[in-house]
């Protein structure tokens, strides 16, 4: 591997970090790179989800303070992911993959107009919560197993194909519970690190020789420095500047999914 394209995966890595912070969908940055450098899209897939750990765990670390209050659902939603990114991973072994980009680009486009139109489903969920006499926040079971549920599909999804995967978390989460941008972004760059530990553990432990190392490293290193930025500034965005942000990535990924 030359010099150059060392250097090109490192610089993907940090952007892929900051982006996944963000949004989550920092794969598609990766992804392409390393197939565009010849590498074959198996190897590109698990080289690239050993390697965004990294920036995972320091997104996540610097989103630390927005997880508060939000354990009594991550419990549940942990697991989810957790079960969700095992079976991912096992199908992206035994599936082909064109299984599931078949279906990526229609899961977006839902995603996208969930984000879009999320506010609007909160503030209906506030009002007829108020109406009831509940607690604004109040989330009843029937959506907590709609989440988990949804946390569930997202995982399988993600130990599969992780492009994108953080804005589905969002989608979901925006259109059943009642919280900010910001930390339900928290919350998602958790899942979406859990996700990519599983999966990533699972390549290693079965297909350890599939894996470029040297691809996997860079990422690493780039993405670390990416996800702790990404957090960094990500966090003094405003809920609608956030929003924007990840339609706006979505609908690059979208292109680059249909066109790659």
């Amino acid at each position: 591997m030359s010099i150059a394209h060392m250097l090109l995966i490192a610089l993907a890595g940090v952007g892929a970090g900051a982006i996944n912070s963000l949004v989550g969908s920092g794969t598609l940055i990766t992804f392409p790179t390393l197939v565009t450098l010849g590498f074959p899209p198996v190897t590109a897939t698990m080289s690239n989800a050993v390697g965004l750990v990294a920036g995972g765990i320091s997104g996540t670390w610097a989103y630390r303070r927005e997880l508060r209050g939000q354990w009594h659902r991550l419990r549940w939603q942990i697991p989810a992911s957790v079960i969700g990114a095992g079976i991912g991973a096992w199908l992206l072994l035994h599936l082909p993959e064109k299984v599931f980009v078949t279906v990526v680009p229609v899961l977006l486009v839902a995603a996208l107009v969930l984000v879009v139109i999320g506010p609007k489903i909160q503030a209906w969920a506030r009002r007829r919560a108020e109406q009831s006499g509940q607690s604004a926040d109040y989330v009843s079971p029937r959506k907590l197993a709609a989440l988990v549920a949804g946390t569930f599909a997202v995982g399988v999804y993600g130990g599969y194909f992780t492009a994108a995967q953080g804005i589905l978390l969002i989608a979901v989460m925006g259109a059943l519970l009642p919280e900010d941008m910001q930390k339900m972004n928290a919350a998602k760059n958790l899942l979406s690190l859990l996700v990519n530990i599983v999966a990533a553990a699972a390549y290693v432990l079965v297909a350890f020789d599939r894996i470029s190392w040297t691809a996997a490293g860079l990422i690493a290193v780039g993405s670390l420095i990416g996800g702790w930025l990404g957090g960094h500034y990500g966090r003094r965005l405003s809920p609608n500047a956030l929003r924007i942000v990840i339609v706006v990535v979505g609908c690059v990924g979208l292109y680059r999914l249909l066109t790659v």
